[in-house]
């Protein structure tokens, strides 16, 4: 029997404010880059409730490339339930916010605005070396990290430029995603010196 090599497509996750109004930037923004990485063969991951997670979904149903499974929810209690409507596949993991690590453990991350739940999916993918990607028109912890580093780590020596990066529009953020995310393969192994 031949082992073949499965080509899968990347999960990007989104994260951002659990509360946000329908029509608002943050809203906008979320469903636009929803939209436009399922447009360009990603799926789309976040934890899978309301706000920014929940539009970010609504945002890759509209995509003409949509198929279903482009949705993954990792919500934070038991019940399957508590998923925004637009997620294909629920993931019910009790963990409360410390689901917040598996969020932040995708090929990439992508953030609109953000409280402390989403300070804290940014710290995590930035220990766990993954590409981390902010809107810097969306207020929050978005705008206050982009274009910055977390920490003086040096996380990838071959990527001098290695940072959150700040975007303004959807484009710019597939733009770098498609630029980087195939640089940024390492992944965490544990807590060393």
């Amino acid at each position: 029997m031949e082992n073949k090599k499965v080509e899968r497509r990347k999960i990007v996750a989104v994260i951002g404010n659990k509360k946000i109004e329908k029509g608002s930037v943050r809203y906008q923004m979320a469903y636009e880059i929803g939209k436009a990485l399922v447009d360009n063969g990603y799926r789309v991951l976040t934890g899978g409730v309301y706000g920014v997670m929940e539009a970010a979904m609504e945002g890759a149903r509209a995509s003409k490339n949509y198929r279903e499974g482009d949705t993954v929810a990792i919500i934070p209690s038991f019940d399957s339930e508590m998923a925004n409507e637009y997620a294909d596949v629920v993931i019910p993991t009790g963990l409360d916010a410390m689901r917040n690590a598996i969020v932040a453990n995708a090929y990439a991350v992508i953030g609109v605005g953000g409280g402390a739940g989403t300070l804290c999916e940014y710290a995590f993918a930035w220990s766990f070396k993954r590409l981390i990607i902010a809107f810097k028109n969306t207020g929050g912890w978005s705008e206050k990290l982009a274009d910055t580093r977390i920490a003086s780590d040096i996380r990838y020596p071959d990527i001098p430029e290695d940072k959150v990066y700040g975007v303004e529009s959807a484009e710019e953020a597939i733009a770098l995603l498609d630029k980087y995310v195939d640089r940024y393969t390492l992944r965490h192994v544990g807590i060393k010196e």
